[in-house]
């Protein structure tokens, strides 16, 4: 059975909870290592081409101004009084719809809650049903529904009241759903052209032994799509990408060093085991061998 200061306790950590999450936010954003994630919308437009740090190598990954940890959100009023259209100029549309869920929640939640205060609370509170009981109640107890007998005519109060915040709750959300539809067509109606408003993204293309992943993406593309397909850009997993480039350059440097041994002594050719760590295996040249290996990765490379 809840009382009054449970209620306040949770209230109290989630309110803190919340101002904990808030305050992280706000003092990640101002760290020059975030730059680009909290504000790429500047750096889009040629606003920003670099973070503001300063001071030496900590500086560009640590604000280290401090004057701007004290006025760290100076920028909620200003975005609170900005204009919407101003707003998604500055900040993008997502913020602009984002502030719009809290003026949401409070178009829904403050008229629910003057006529629950005003109507199911009274008609719950002068109701007498728990004090002629043998029940543990609490103050709380007598504001609910479980004050009112069975049978009373008193539950029309709180079947209107259901329909009526249903009602009302489905209401606001429509509304405000055709808002933010509106939005986002005016939005992309008045913003320039972009590739990436038409770009379909591909993926598990399959390998194929006669072409290259570019040319086999273009072929079926203007094979079953000639009058949509216009281009491709091929993107690959940068992290293999560098692990054959630097595998590569591995063997380039033991080519090098086999190629110098040779020209010191031309008697012997170099020769190397292939097996693990050059212990066993079948013997081969060492200078053909590594040859063979880095035409093998530049193939794979440009694949």
């Amino acid at each position: 059975m809840a009382t009054i200061s449970d209620i306040g306790v949770a209230a109290a950590i989630n309110i803190l909870t919340a101002f904990a999450f808030f305050i992280v936010f706000a003092i990640l954003r101002i760290q020059p290592v975030n730059d680009r994630v909290y504000f790429p919308k500047w750096y889009i437009k040629g606003l920003r081409s670099s973070p503001l740090g300063t001071g030496a190598f900590v500086g560009k990954f640590v604000n280290l101004d401090f004057r701007s940890y004290v006025r760290f959100l100076n920028w909620m009023p200003a975005a609170l009084q900005m204009p919407e259209p101003e707003l998604i100029d500055h900040a993008g549309l997502d913020s602009a719809v984002y502030l719009r869920i809290y003026l949401t929640g409070l178009k829904i939640f403050v008229p629910i809650v003057f006529l629950a205060f005003t109507i199911s609370v009274p008609v719950n509170w002068t109701n007498n049903t728990l004090e002629l009981s043998n029940l543990t109640y609490s103050d709380l107890d007598k504001l609910s529904i479980s004050n009112i007998p069975t049978g009373s005519c008193r539950f029309w109060t709180h079947l209107v009241m259901a329909y009526a915040f249903t009602f009302w709750t489905c209401y606001v959300l429509k509304t405000e759903y055709e808002t933010v539809a509106k939005m986002r067509l005016h939005f992309l109606a008045s913003e320039n052209r972009r590739p990436d408003q038409f770009t379909v993204l591909v993926r598990n293309v399959p390998p194929d032994p006669d072409e290259s992943v570019s040319e086999l993406v273009e072929h079926f593309f203007l094979v079953n799509h000639p009058s949509d397909y216009l281009t491709h850009q091929v993107v690959y997993n940068a992290n293999v990408l560098s692990q054959l480039v630097n595998k590569k350059k591995k063997m380039k440097n033991w080519l090098d060093y086999y190629q110098i041994k040779y020209s010191r002594n031309q008697a012997r050719k170099p020769s190397l085991k292939t097996g693990f760590l050059g212990l066993w295996g079948n013997r081969v040249d060492a200078i053909d061998h590594y040859t063979s290996e880095i035409e093998r990765l530049s193939r794979e490379t440009r694949l």
